[in-house]
């Protein structure tokens, strides 16, 4: 059976999806299988779904999927990525969310990847650890999501990408096989790194059900301080206080919720002790040339949380990799390309996000700079029609779009897994 054969038309797709749930639950039990995943595909219906309670269920599935030629999309709790690719069913890891082992002393953690982040802090905070990721989208999104697309938030600054936290993983392939790689110990890497691979792949190299973090001790003090004004005298004071060396735990820039170009905001976040906190703050408003106001811990909570929610407001989201003196110029692009939209950027962390409702022609040009700027443009989320014709990545490099290609044969065999890394030229 060719993925896809029935999609033609309403009585085939009824057909094909009795066909694999029928299969499905053969296999992994009625517990595990839904008639309908809640989402729609391509063909404008919903498609059945699997939610798996353990790593060998997905592999059982997986290899079912590979056995029958169905082509299979991932999903962790649906809340970041629109389910509307193309495929014959869904397999999702909301039900694996497990914490396996948490060892504060070592700063380490065992999770199964479908946890939520909020639900794994509050159990971090318990023991004193604490996960320093915030990607945009949470609280609802799951570990795996974040894993698996990459996706950092403002915390990036201070304690580094996704991957620096992800000691090890297990991943399922698309035919079926179980791989682990990596582990519960800082320094247990040889050869290839395997986990590393996963890490902002979207799934194209597996089914990611388990990972092992590292973790930070709970900061004993959190201070923010907020700044406003306009774009361009904000970069500046960024840079600044970048080469003052600051030990700041986050220094994001945002672009103004009203279109004020007057009101864009600067955010610092310092974590320490009080003290500590307290003498870099008086570093960073020492001498400033924008005038920074202190903010209570709640106003704070809720602004992370307003800064995490605002790229759902839009369809499309885009990350852009460029450093700090490329800032302006960049934010020039894409408020010349791009009408409108919701900016954030961490002019230390180097990696700019823009969400709004783009179209295809828009985002090629700024692809296209980007390349030419040695600056990677990756779609984070968006309709599966742009998905498809955009890509994730986009071109790569010469030599290395063949290997990319390689890989995903090694981990998919038969491309069960439905996921855009290079996109098709297609118009949308």
């Amino acid at each position: 059976m060719e993925p896809g054969t029935f999609h033609g038309s309403t009585v085939g797709r009824f057909a094909m999806s009795a066909s694999i749930l029928h299969r499905l639950r053969e296999v992994l039990g009625d517990r595990a299988v839904r008639p309908d995943d809640g989402g729609e595909d391509e063909g404008g219906g919903g498609i059945p779904r699997v939610e798996p309670e353990s790593t060998e269920a997905v592999a059982a599935a997986c290899g079912l999927a590979h056995q029958e030629g169905w082509r299979v999309r991932i999903e962790g709790r649906g809340s970041w990525m629109p389910r509307d690719a193309p495929a014959d069913l869904t397999i999702s890891t909301c039900r694996f969310h497990r914490i396996v082992d948490i060892a504060p002393a070592d700063l380490i953690a065992t999770v199964d990847a479908g946890i939520g982040l909020d639900a794994l802090a509050r159990e971090l905070a318990a023991r004193g650890s604490w996960l320093p990721v915030d990607p945009p989208g949470r609280p609802e999104r799951s570990l795996g999501s974040v894993v698996a697309s990459g996706t950092a938030g403002p915390l990036r600054h201070g304690f580094g990408p996704v991957r620096d936290h992800v000691l090890g993983s297990t991943v399922v392939t698309g035919d079926g096989r179980v791989i682990s790689a990596g582990g519960r110990v800082v320094k247990n890497v040889a050869g290839f790194d395997l986990t590393r691979l996963q890490v902002g792949a979207f799934g194209a190299f597996g089914i990611i059900t388990r990972l092992h973090l590292r973790l930070r001790a709970q900061p004993a003090a959190r201070l923010t301080l907020l700044a406003t004004g306009p774009r361009d005298v904000l970069t500046r004071q960024a840079r600044a206080l970048m080469e003052d060396r600051l030990a700041a735990a986050a220094l994001e820039l945002c672009s103004p919720p009203n279109g004020d170009p007057d009101q864009w905001c600067l955010w610092l976040d310092l974590t320490g002790t009080d003290a500590g906190n307290r003498a870099e703050a008086d570093r960073a408003v020492t001498g400033s040339e924008v005038t920074w106001t202190t903010v209570g811990p709640d106003q704070a909570d809720q602004f992370r949380a307003a800064m995490a929610h605002a790229p759902l407001t839009q369809p499309v989201t885009i990350r852009i990799g460029v450093l700090a003196d490329g800032l302006d110029e960049t934010l020039d692009l894409l408020e010349t390309t791009l009408a409108g939209g919701v900016v954030t950027a961490g002019p230390g962390r180097g990696l700019l996000r823009w969400s709004g409702s783009p179209d295809l022609a828009a985002l090629r040009t700024i692809r296209q700079v980007g390349a030419e700027r040695e600056m990677p443009v990756t779609l984070e989320r968006g309709p599966w029609p742009l998905r498809k014709a955009f890509g994730y990545f986009g071109a790569y490099r010469e030599g290395v779009g063949p290997l990319v290609s390689r890989l995903k044969k090694t981990f998919d065999p038969d491309s069960m897994f439905v996921v855009s890394l290079e996109g098709n030229g297609a118009e949308v």
